[in-house]
């Protein structure tokens, strides 16, 4: 543990699409995730207005991986602050590429719709699709600057999915190993990779922290979650965003077509 730099509060806001978190340290703070881009100006203000810090306080931000409101707010971040981001040490970057480009397209156009089902007034989430991060985790390494956090590669969702546990309070954050959804627990969208998902649920399992936190939900005491429930729902095959539109899309038309012929 690192004494000089022990945490004073974790501090959660009420993000864009997300819940934020952000860990007050003696020697500055460090944002568990990337956030949406709206978010930028309502954690600098946070710091600077509510806490009466500095925003060069904020020395790191983790992204834990790279959508829209994970990623989105990181490099912004980094201009305003001069924070460093970290992120894990995976090779390549989660949009390269031709079909990349169209994910990156994709998952903010979902991330859009996702603000107006939550009745956020429109803004830009627009960010770069590569990211360069100053320091690359290894999994299990201790976090540089907040040896109190241990970085854990949870990966499925993406291939680069980070969660940090903070050892003392035996508390870590997953971001979307686990999503909740009106009082239940599910898998997240997208899987991309199944055997690795399965994998990263078993790890926390074994970890058995005392609370897991979401970033879609609420901290949550680790007993609530069923793992069984969660691995028995978790896809054998990769399951993507567009697999999910295609099949809303095809139900809704079977509907509206039984529906047709029950019709009078």
């Amino acid at each position: 543990m690192d004494l000089m730099n022990s945490l004073i509060a974790l501090h959660k806001l009420d993000g864009y699409i997300q819940s934020i978190f952000l860990a007050e340290h003696t020697d500055g703070f460090m944002l568990l995730d990337g956030c949406s881009r709206p978010d930028v100006s309502l954690v600098i203000s946070f710091i600077e207005q509510t806490l009466g810090r500095k925003k060069e306080d904020l020395k790191l931000v983790v992204v834990t991986h790279m959508h829209p409101d994970h990623a989105g707010g990181a490099n912004l971040f980094r201009k305003l602050t001069g924070c460093k981001l970290a992120a894990a040490n995976v090779s390549g970057q989660w949009y390269g590429g031709v079909s990349g480009t169209i994910m990156h397209w994709t998952d903010i156009a979902l991330a859009q719709y996702v603000a107006k089902r939550k009745e956020r007034p429109f803004s830009r989430i627009w960010y770069a699709r590569t990211l360069s991060p100053d320091i690359k985790l290894e999994d299990g390494e201790k976090i540089p600057g907040f040896k109190e956090w241990t970085a854990h590669f949870t990966q499925g969702h993406t291939d680069r999915d980070l969660s940090l546990h903070h050892i003392s309070s035996d508390r870590i954050y997953i971001a979307d190993l686990i999503v909740k959804v009106k009082d239940k627990y599910f898998p997240p969208v997208p899987v991309s990779y199944p055997n690795r998902y399965k994998r990263s649920l078993e790890k926390l399992r074994q970890l058995g922290p005392k609370e897991v936190i979401l970033a879609h939900g609420a901290e949550t005491p680790i007993e609530m979650i069923d793992f069984d429930y969660l691995l028995q729902r978790a896809p054998n095959e990769p399951l993507t965003q567009w697999k999910v539109i295609w099949k809303n899309i095809h139900e809704r038309l079977l509907f509206n077509m039984f529906k047709k012929k029950d019709r009078p």
